[in-house]
């Protein structure tokens, strides 16, 4: 089954990804003050031998390492290995291996593994659920009920981020957080946060596609920033419900 497949990737970036932890890191320059680790690397590696001993048809996109496989693909893995490298590189444990399947022009399969809690998010396209380091999945369940927005702050972005926090409103309602890493997105499918804010353009992003894909099997209320359906480009904003989706979406448009 392709969601297991997408797990068992998720896990093996996840191990290198703690076995690195709070060793000295090689760092590779990536511009714009963004870089990757030796622990990015090694992680995406790890992934790259789960997917093509089980998949060795399948393209491959990976952050760190480019496309590979047939280009014309029809079935092509999204692998964003070690999401928070900054985070990562300065011993602060938020972090996630994200891999996700698009077939044809949606994504059927996706999984997320936190290496640090031993919880690894999943989706067979249809149900979300989140296993446990017991090996028991339970289904995620959104809830606004926190009130805690997780907003992206990392440029570029067309939008200050920030100008939302400022809009008369939003702290009587919401309170702000940054966490960096696509795990906040994944923490609105499973009631940890009530919504989660970032500009940009998330298509086929490897960033992106597995923590959407899961809030949606979830039941959030996935859109851009501007209300239309997030393949549009324009941003995305996952909510735990249509309420706070609202909310947040007038918030967004008064800033």
């Amino acid at each position: 089954m392709d969601h297991e497949t997408a797990i068992a990737a998720a896990l093996a970036a996840a191990d290198v990804i703690r076995n690195h932890y709070g060793h000295a890191l090689d760092r590779v320059d990536k511009g714009g003050g963004d870089f990757a680790t030796s622990a990015d690397l090694a992680a995406e590696r790890a992934v790259h031998d789960v997917l093509r001993g089980a998949c060795p048809d399948d393209a491959i996109t990976g952050e760190e390492t480019g496309a590979s496989g047939p280009a014309d693909a029809r079935r092509r893995w999204l692998v964003d290995p070690l999401c928070g490298t900054l985070n990562y590189a300065v011993r602060t444990p938020l972090v996630a291996a994200n891999v996700a399947l698009r077939d044809g022009d949606r994504v059927t399969a996706a999984a997320s593994a936190d290496p640090f809690t031993g919880e690894t998010y999943w989706t067979d396209g249809t149900v979300a659920r989140v296993r446990r380091p017991d090996g028991t999945d339970a289904p995620l369940v959104p809830a606004p009920g926190s009130a805690l927005v997780d907003i992206n702050l990392d440029p570029p972005f067309p939008v200050e981020p920030a100008r939302v926090i400022a809009v008369p409103g939003f702290r009587e309602r919401f309170r702000p957080r940054v966490m960096s890493t696509t795990l906040a997105l994944l923490w609105v499918a499973d009631g940890r946060r009530a919504a989660y804010l970032t500009y940009g353009d998330v298509r086929d992003s490897v960033h992106f596609a597995a923590g959407i894909a899961i809030c949606e099997a979830a039941g959030c209320v996935v859109t851009g920033t501007d209300g239309a359906p997030w393949r549009s480009g324009a941003g995305l904003l996952a909510a735990a419900d249509a309420d706070t989706h609202a909310a947040l979406l007038t918030l967004i448009r008064a800033a």
